[in-house]
C-alpha cells in the first residue's frame, strides 16, 4: 500500500471510537483508493458502536442515515460519516433492503457489499481486513462481486451499472461469472429510477473509457428505453469528444439514434431525466447531424443561426469524432473567431430601428431576417447606416 494516511480529523474519530472500546475501521472506496496508491476524496468509517453510542461520543453529531444508522460527525469544519456494522436482507424492490440489522462483526458487514475491491477495511493501526480477496482483484485488475453475483444484483440492480463504471474508471475487466450475472439480471434495471441510471451513465461517459456506456446497451441494461440493441460493436469514438457535457451525452445518444436503438436523441435523454437545457441542445445537435453537414463558412453561419453556438459546435465535434467529415470543429471555430454576424444579436440594426422607419408587426421580423441573410452573405456590410438604407429602400 502506498504511504497515504488519513487526515488528522479522520484519525481523531477512529481513535475516539477505539478508545471507548468500539472497533472502528476505514472502509469501502477510501481503502480501495489507498491500496491503489490514489488519494481518497471521501473517508467512510464503520464501527461496532450503535447509532446512540456514536451520538453520545461526539457532541453535535447528527443521525443522517435513517435505517442504516449513519451518523455525521463534525470535527472542526470537517464532516465524517460513521456507520455501524450491519447486515441487510429482503430487497423487494431490488434496490433497498427491507430489513437492516446492526451487528458486531466486521466480516458480516463487508459481506453485504457489492464488489471485492470495495469490501476491504483498514484499522487505525494500518492492518487491512480483506476477507474476500479485494486486494488480489485490484492487482489483477478485476471487478468481481462479493459472494454470488446473482444475489448481489438481485439485492440492488444499480450495482450492474456500478460494475461497468468501476471497470471503465479503473481500466479493469469484469470477472466472467459477474459478467454472466449482469446479462441474466439485466431486466431488473427496468425498475430503477431513471435519475439513478443517468447518474451512473454520466460518470461512465465522463471517464477515461466512455465506450463502456455502449456496453450497457449490449448487456441489456437499457432494454426498457431502447427499440433494439446495437447491431454491431461500434468503433471507439466517444473518447475523442471533449470530456464534458453535453458533448458526450449528445454523442452517446446520437450514436444510439444512428444505430436505430432510439427514435430520438432528445427523447432518450429526456427519458433519463436530463435537464431541459441539455435535452434542448441535444435535439438541435441531432437535427444538424441528421441533415447535410455545413461545408462553407456561409453554411456554418446559417447553422449557427438556426441551432445556436452550443449545438453547432457539439455537432461539429461529433461529426469529426464519428467520421462524418473532417475538420468540422476547426471550421466552426474559425467562423466564431472571425466575429462575422450570424445572429440577430450581432446585427447592426434592431427591431426598434426598423419600427422608427415605419415598419410594423410581422414586417419588422421579416425585414430582420432579410437583413441577417444579407450580412451572412456579405459580412463586411453589417453597418447600421447601410442596413437602414437597405431597409428603407425595400419599403419604397
Amino acid at each position: 500500500m502506498a504511504a497515504i494516511t488519513p487526515p488528522k480529523y479522520v484519525r481523531q474519530v477512529l481513535v475516539t471510537l477505539q478508545g471507548r472500546g468500539y472497533p472502528a475501521f476505514l472502509v469501502g472506496g477510501c481503502v480501495r483508493d489507498m491500496v491503489l496508491g490514489v488519494q481518497p476524496h471521501d473517508w467512510d468509517i464503520c464501527t461496532a458502536a450503535l447509532p446512540d453510542q456514536i451520538l453520545e461520543l461526539f457532541p453535535g453529531a447528527k443521525l443522517t442515515g435513517g435505517r442504516t444508522g449513519t451518523v455525521t460527525v463534525r470535527v472542526n469544519s470537517h464532516l465524517v460519516e460513521v456507520t455501524p456494522f450491519r447486515t441487510e436482507s429482503r430487497y423487494t424492490d431490488h434496490r433497498h433492503p427491507d430489513l437492516v440489522q446492526f451487528v458486531a462483526d466486521l466480516t458480516a458487514d463487508l459481506s453485504r457489499r457489492d464488489f471485492t475491491i470495495n469490501a476491504m477495511a483498514l484499522s487505525p493501526d494500518g492492518l487491512v481486513s480483506d476477507p474476500f480477496g479485494g486486494a488480489a482483484d485490484l492487482r489483477r485488475g478485476v471487478i468481481r462481486c462479493v459472494g454470488e453475483p446473482e444475489r448481489r444484483f438481485d439485492e440492488d440492480a444499480l450495482r450492474m451499472f456500478r460494475a461497468l463504471r468501476f471497470a471503465a474508471r479503473l481500466g479493469f475487466s469484469i470477472e466472467l461469472f459477474t459478467m454472466e450475472a449482469i446479462r441474466e439480471k439485466a431486466p431488473l434495471c427496468a425498475a430503477l429510477a431513471p435519475e439513478r441510471i443517468r447518474e451512473e451513465l454520466e460518470k461512465i461517459l465522463l471517464g477515461p473509457d466512455p465506450e463502456m456506456a455502449l456496453e450497457a446497451v449490449n448487456l441489456g441494461l437499457l432494454d426498457h428505453l431502447l427499440l433494439r440493441r446495437l447491431p454491431a460493436e461500434p468503433q471507439p469514438q466517444l473518447r475523442t469528444l471533449p470530456r464534458r457535457m453535453p458533448d458526450r451525452w449528445v454523442g452517446y445518444a446520437w450514436l444510439l439514434e444512428r444505430a436505430g436503438c432510439v427514435s430520438s436523441t432528445g427523447d432518450f435523454l429526456q427519458a433519463l431525466r436530463l435537464d431541459n437545457r441539455c435535452v434542448h441542445v441535444a435535439r438541435r445537435t441531432a437535427a444538424i447531424l441528421n441533415a447535410p453537414l455545413p461545408e462553407t463558412d456561409r453554411d456554418w453561419k446559417q447553422c449557427l443561426r438556426r441551432g445556436g453556438i452550443e449545438a453547432a459546435v457539439c455537432a461539429a465535434r461529433c461529426a469529426d469524432a464519428f467520421g462524418l467529415g473532417e475538420g468540422k470543429a476547426r471550421a466552426v471555430k474559425a467562423v466564431l473567431k472571425s466575429g462575422e454576424c450570424f445572429s440577430l444579436r450581432q446585427l447592426a440594426v434592431t427591431g426598434e430601428d426598423l419600427t422608427a422607419l415605419g415598419l410594423k408587426g410581422r414586417a419588422v421580423g421579416e425585414m430582420l431576417d432579410f437583413l441577417l441573410d444579407y450580412v451572412i452573405d456579405y459580412p463586411d456590410n453589417n453597418r447600421r447606416e447601410l442596413l437602414l438604407s437597405l431597409a428603407a429602400g425595400s419599403e419604397e
